[in-house]
């Protein structure tokens, strides 16, 4: 049967809303993703909550992963790939951003902070979360602030602004630290439970994750004055406006649905693999607000 040109049209153009990433010619990573039918997300193994692996040694979990997913749903619809192949690639501190760049990774949403140093090389999602850096020391050790480190040892995660703040503050107030910088959190943890270290400064939230996997939780505390107010978000190419468009959407969309409420106590209220403990971090105000008003921007530009 001969289709009629109105009825095409019409259909044509039926199928272009249908398909809102469709309608326009795709470019960048939403070309990459429709041509070869998968996505590879970043993900990290060791920042609990956040991306982590949990039981299963192949397969990422987490907060962040949970959000990541809910942009692969958004792809599906987007692209009109039902059968969207996800595949993962392992990043580090030192090697996510790099990854993201040349390619190897087209998403990575762990704990990685927006800064303006960073959105000169990447571009960054909504905020997916807010927190602040400070020390995870034992209660018997005697620190309760960073002044109590002069002289100490101190560890932290290697490429991280937890490490850029630390030396600053070494040579700016002359305390004499002597700093170790660890590959991951979980490398750092264990230099502090091995006594190699006196305090871990890092993200609150995920000294709180490293706090739940110690032999004895209950023998720790964070501690601190805040040194920084930070802001997480996923991580895509530079210069890619139509992929970061669906990403922020996909994400905006969760908050505005109610959706972010059961994911966050999932992670930070309940019970988490592998070992089954309670990390029992409530939501902060930042956080909320940030849910309420997503935005790109990093903690020092609002």
């Amino acid at each position: 049967m001969r289709i009629v040109p109105r009825v095409l049209g019409v259909a044509i153009a039926a199928a272009l809303i249908a398909s809102p990433a469709l309608a326009t010619e795709l470019t960048g990573t939403l070309k990459k993703i429709k041509e070869s039918g998968s996505i590879t997300l970043g993900h990290r193994d060791a920042s609990i909550p956040f991306s982590y692996f949990g039981d299963n040694p192949q397969q990422p979990v987490g907060y962040s992963h949970d959000l990541q997913l809910k942009v692969v749903e958004a792809l599906k619809q987007e692209l009109n790939l039902p059968e969207l192949k996800v595949r993962y690639n392992l990043v580090t501190s030192q090697t996510r951003i790099p990854l993201v760049q040349n390619g190897t990774v087209d998403l990575e949403c762990g704990s990685t902070t927006n800064n303006v140093e960073r959105q000169q090389q990447v571009d960054f999602s909504v905020g997916i979360f807010e927190v602040g850096t400070r020390l995870l020391a034992k209660k018997s050790a005697g620190v309760s602030d960073f002044a109590d480190l002069k002289g100490k040892n101190v560890v932290t995660t290697a490429g991280t602004t937890s490490e850029r703040l630390l030396k600053i503050m070494n040579a700016e107030q002359q305390m004499g630290m002597n700093i170790i910088s660890a590959k991951d959190h979980g490398e750092s943890f264990l230099m502090l439970e091995s006594g190699r270290a006196l305090a871990f400064m890092m993200d609150d939230a995920l000294l709180y994750g490293e706090m739940a996997k110690a032999k004895n939780p209950n023998d720790w505390a964070v501690v601190g004055t805040p040194q920084s107010f930070e802001i997480y978000g996923c991580v895509v190419r530079k210069g890619d406006p139509a992929f970061k468009q669906v990403v922020d959407r996909a994400i905006s969309a969760t908050y505005q649905s109610g959706e972010i409420s059961a994911i966050y106590d999932k992670w930070f209220m309940q019970a988490i693999p592998p070992k089954g403990l309670n990390l029992e971090f409530p939501m902060s105000d930042e956080l909320k607000k940030l849910i309420a008003s997503p935005t790109d921007k990093a903690a020092e530009q609002i």
